[in-house]
């Protein structure tokens, strides 16, 4: 793999800036990176391992795909294409992840790395350049069989059920109540549809989100955000859903709708973004942690 030859720190401010730049230019339609046309969302995966990115990698790579206008979620170094038997074509420009090292440090008091990670060894940050299926020569993407509404809205119930959450539906609210620990929402047919998501997605994209706020209590990840972000953890935990579920959407092809109550939110995420440069990555890896909570409770436990 080609090796990015800049501080790791530059990395961070790389990939934050990606973001930021992205997330301002959907400000005026009030769409984020990830709220794209039904169909068209889904986590990348890596050619050569055929896993699926994780975490920062995910937001970085949807924002790529974004920018460039890539409908193929299939990303790879240029020797990982090499080895696939495609060729990255002449001109074309790679796209930034990052990967965390490990290295082996002096015992000292615990501390949460900014990749979400729970220190006893010191986690550092690398870049590595890959490009997408649609730079390269000689890739066929396989044919994906289609899921019916029926059986995507089955499959987002059994994956909350399997949860064991209590969701309550009354009002016109939707919320978490850490307190009762129980996700509150208001009947599906009060969910109205956006031009990127129907009703019944609107619906199960804010259950999904409520879902990741409950994997917060601490009686799950107990997830305090007080001590890394302060006064913003409130906004910094609403980031943390809306990836979350982002995520969760990509996974079981739901159309991701942003609520209307997170317009608010947009300024408060860009000024935690633009003042420190390592926050989107704590965001991100607490996102994924909310992720693989929430799978470790599903009978096949399948990520």
């Amino acid at each position: 793999m080609r090796k990015i030859r800049k501080p790791h720190n530059e990395v961070h401010q790389h990939i934050t800036d990606q973001i930021i730049t992205a997330i301002e230019a959907g400000v005026d339609e009030f769409k984020l990176p990830w709220n794209r046309p039904a169909g068209s969302i889904t986590r990348p995966k890596n050619i050569a391992s055929g896993q699926l990115y994780r975490g920062i990698n995910v937001v970085t790579l949807w924002v790529e795909a974004q920018i460039h206008g890539y409908s193929v979620p299939v990303f790879g170094t240029y020797k990982q294409w090499h080895e696939a038997g495609c060729q990255v074509r002449r001109g074309e420009k790679a796209s930034l992840v990052v990967f965390y090292k490990e290295y082996e440090v002096d015992a000292e008091p615990q501390k949460e790395s900014d990749d979400g990670k729970d220190t006893g060894v010191r986690w550092v940050a690398k870049g590595y350049w890959v490009f997408n299926a649609e730079q390269v020569d000689g890739y066929e993407m396989p044919e994906v069989p289609e899921v019916s509404p029926v059986e995507r809205n089955a499959r987002v119930d059994a994956f909350i059920a399997a949860t064991g959450a209590v969701v309550r539906h009354a009002g016109q609210s939707a919320y978490y109540d850490a307190k009762a620990d129980h996700i509150q929402m208001p009947e599906a047919g009060l969910f109205t549809g956006t031009d990127t998501s129907n009703a019944t997605e609107a619906y199960y994209s804010t259950l999904l989100h409520e879902a990741c706020h409950w994997t917060g209590h601490k009686s799950r990840l107990d997830r305090d955000l007080g001590m890394r972000f302060g006064k913003d953890a409130y906004a910094a935990e609403e980031l943390i859903a809306e990836l979350g579920a982002a995520f969760l959407c990509a996974d079981l092809q739901v159309t991701p709708s942003l609520r209307d109550d997170h317009a608010a939110y947009i300024d408060h995420w860009l000024k935690i973004m633009k003042a420190d440069k390592k926050s989107i990555f704590t965001a991100a890896a607490k996102a994924n942690q909310a992720l693989q909570f929430l799978y470790g409770l599903q009978p096949d436990k399948a990520i």
